[in-house]
């Protein structure tokens, strides 16, 4: 049975997507606040289908010796195969965009400090399981212009990050135009669209939530709420 049913997806099968790719560096704010340097064209990673969290499926772990930090993001579900597409080609863009999500890139910034100093991948510091909670499905039209809400992530109540995707460096026909001329994006892929200044650390027992907002108005779909727990597995951080 396909998954991926005429009209809206199931929350549930997101968890069948082929990838998930997360553009790096997309908000000039969060770039400085990580002494990053600005990408000339926008620069992407891959996180594990596993790390990707349902709505009500438990806690965020956070494993042994990790500096565990959030990093919220618009995501953009897929639905159809995007090969080659021109970066003008607006339409073709949001003709391939199925639905809309809310997510939570959650990352071992210890980890991915020490792999941007020595030149190494960052699978480790983004792919733990459970580090990529994700809202429910929303709609495409209750977002009209994606470019234009506003997202935002609290922990224990207080605001963290709060920002318009307006300030994205690339948009999403940029985005979906560069990684599609080097990897085919199918059906049912996943995007996270980066994250904006603010990033921070949660510990085990704090309280992280996230929501998208519409010319004001918070969208229901897209409200995340979710603890933070200590690992109990085997990984203990170790320098590589």
């Amino acid at each position: 049975m396909n998954v991926f049913r005429r009209g809206m997806a199931s929350v549930a099968s997101l968890k069948q997507a082929g990838k998930v790719v997360c553009i790096g560096r997309n908000y000039a704010d969060h770039i400085t606040e990580l002494n990053s340097a600005r990408p000339k064209q926008p620069f992407f990673f891959l996180k594990p289908t596993s790390s990707i969290l349902l709505p009500g499926a438990g806690p965020v772990i956070r494993p042994k010796g990790v500096d565990l930090h959030y990093e919220v993001e618009l995501a953009l579900i897929l639905g159809k195969q995007v090969k080659d597409l021109a970066a003008d080609d607006e339409k073709g863009a949001f003709d391939a965009i199925e639905n809309y999500a809310l997510s939570i890139d959650m990352t071992a910034r210890n980890i991915q400090n020490e792999a941007k100093k020595k030149g190494l991948p960052w699978s480790i510091a983004k792919g733990f399981d459970t580090f990529l909670p994700i809202s429910n499905l929303i709609a495409k039209s209750a977002i009209p212009n994606p470019h234009s809400v506003d997202i935002y992530l609290t922990v224990n109540d207080k605001v963290q990050q709060a920002d318009s995707t307006e300030l994205m460096l690339f948009q999403i026909p940029r985005i979906l135009s560069d990684i599609s001329k080097v990897m085919t994006l199918e059906k049912g892929d996943i995007i996270l669209t980066g994250t904006p200044k603010g990033v921070g650390p949660v510990v085990p027992g704090d309280v992280m939530r996230a929501g998208i907002k519409v010319n004001g108005k918070e969208l229901e779909e897209s409200k995340i709420e979710v603890g933070v727990e200590e690992s109990t597995g085997a990984y203990e951080y170790a320098e590589t």
